[in-house]
């Protein structure tokens, strides 16, 4: 081979690279549109919650978001799930406890098919492990926990702390 053969050669794979990537970004682009970019007609005064400073001796930490359907029309909640496998959901509604529901992917419950009539309550706990890291899990920590209903409506809720051993 000669040295403009294997420039071109070298040029074409290069090529080829960033168009896969590309296209690879347009279709994660494309998957977070379908998913959850709906208002959802699910509400809950209290979004975000920051424990502080939490103790990986201490064990999980928890805490209840009320939630509540808005609208006029009963709500399907379709999904449950959250942004890492450390956190984990309870959803309790009508006296009944569904999950836990963790991470999508990982091979935990994330399907669900609770329906909340029109100005129904429920419950959705979120669990935190900080030893689900191990001891690198220390500092600060951001997680989600996802509700989606039927129609792609997304709710989220977030969990804040600073992890210490």
């Amino acid at each position: 081979m000669n040295k403009s053969t294997i420039i071109i050669l070298v040029v074409g794979i290069i090529a080829l690279l960033l168009g896969l990537m590309w296209l690879g970004q347009s279709a994660t682009r494309q998957a977070n549109n379908q998913t959850g970019s709906a208002e959802s007609p699910l509400t809950s005064d209290e979004k975000l919650f920051d424990f502080g400073t939490i103790s990986m001796a201490n064990g999980n930490v928890s805490r209840e978001f009320k939630i509540t359907n808005s609208s006029d029309k009963s709500v399907n909640i379709r999904k449950i799930s959250t942004s890492c496998m450390c956190t984990s959901v309870l959803f309790k509604s009508d006296q009944k406890t569904y999950g836990p529901f963790k991470m999508e992917g990982m091979g935990s419950l994330t399907s669900a098919n609770i329906t909340l009539n029109p100005g129904d309550t429920a419950v959705a706990e979120a669990v935190y492990d900080p030893n689900a890291h191990g001891p690198a899990g220390v500092g600060p920590i951001d997680r989600f926990v996802y509700i989606q209903d039927a129609s792609g409506g997304r709710l989220e809720l977030e969990i804040k702390a600073l992890v210490t051993p």
